[in-house]
């Protein structure tokens, strides 16, 4: 349920209704638009029927919101989510933030030298993995709190942003510690306990979504992020699996409008995971900003052959700069900034 505030509502009035639901045992949240405010009341609705909320003072009018993802939708929030980092990026709005860095941090030497080109090319985040999901158990798992210090380290030093993900609720306080936005990857944008913990930080996130994850699937768990207070979050397509296997995923660029109207989140792209293929990366990204993708994250390595992990899905630096030209200049056509 939505409760539509009056242009001239207090304070006051405003608080005076987030206690009579806090009182009934249910959960308000304060969104403040251009131009309206509203409170959404998380919780069951029918202990509500009993409060006539049209009649306390401020109150302009009270509707259901019919679909399940309550505080993600465009009923909640009509205007497009924007949030600022703490360097004063924003993300959402008119901007389309670059996200570049390999996929594994290897050591603190290739990280410096990757960081500096994708900086040098326009991007405002570094990405690496210090904490890896790995198909075999075999695989690199990554370097763990030493890598995260690489990361803070090499970013401050050049000047970027660390998003990284993070992959279980008893590491959230030490990733929070060292990155500017904490990722959840695709295999556990279903982890309820994750996305609960990582709300309640209220810290910039960026929300991957599943390897066979519906958009509705996507947008509900994104719901368990902001019921949990947490407004700062970036929804990724990052590829889908079907039947296709000529790509390591599906990208599906049809989830780019379709976030765009049912939500008010910022969307961001992973051109990388969703082809599997350097060759494809350039292409797909460029399809992303033209559909009206917020950000593209794609992996770089100076070296592809000899990278710990996804090499053959890595840009190489002058690919990735000649990429952000060509998304520069699409981005113009339409309005935007990259």
């Amino acid at each position: 349920m939505i409760i539509v505030l009056k242009q001239n509502a207090t304070p006051e009035q405003i608080n005076h209704i987030c206690n009579k639901v806090k009182e009934l045992g249910l959960t308000p949240q304060v969104s403040r638009g251009i131009e309206k405010t509203i409170i959404g009341v998380i919780g069951q609705e029918d202990k509500l029927r009993v409060q006539p909320l049209e009649a306390f003072p401020g109150v302009e009018r009270v509707m259901s919101v019919m679909k399940p993802y309550k505080l993600a939708s465009r009923d909640f929030k009509s205007e497009d989510t924007i949030f600022v980092m703490d360097n004063g990026v924003k993300v959402g709005g008119k901007q389309v933030v670059i996200m570049g860095g390999p996929c594994t941090v290897e050591n603190k030497e290739s990280l410096l030298r990757i960081a500096k080109e994708v900086k040098k090319s326009g991007a405002t985040f570094l990405r690496g993995g210090a904490f890896k999901p790995r198909s075999s158990p075999y695989s690199f798992q990554g370097l763990g709190e030493e890598g995260l210090k690489y990361l803070r380290e090499v970013a401050d030093e050049v000047g970027l942003l660390v998003v990284t993900e993070v992959m279980d609720t008893r590491a959230v306080e030490l990733v929070s510690k060292y990155a500017d936005m904490l990722q959840i990857g695709a295999r556990n944008m279903q982890n309820f306990d994750l996305l609960k913990e990582i709300g309640r930080t209220k810290k910039p996130t960026l929300l991957k979504r599943g390897l066979s994850a519906t958009i509705k699937e996507l947008l509900l768990s994104a719901e368990y992020l902001l019921s949990n207070g947490n407004f700062k979050v970036m929804l990724c397509e990052r590829g889908i699996r079907t039947f296709e296997t000529a790509t390591r995923n599906t990208l599906d660029i049809n989830a780019i409008p379709v976030l765009k109207e049912e939500t008010h989140l910022p969307v961001l792209v992973d051109p990388s995971h969703g082809t599997g293929n350097y060759n494809y990366v350039t292409a797909v990204a460029r399809a992303a900003v033209a559909a009206g993708a917020d950000g593209i994250m794609v992996e770089v390595h100076d070296n592809p052959e000899e990278a710990a992990s996804d090499g053959e899905q890595s840009l190489v630096p002058k690919r990735f700069d000649a990429m952000v030209k060509e998304l520069r200049a699409i981005a113009h056509v339409l309005g935007r900034e990259v």
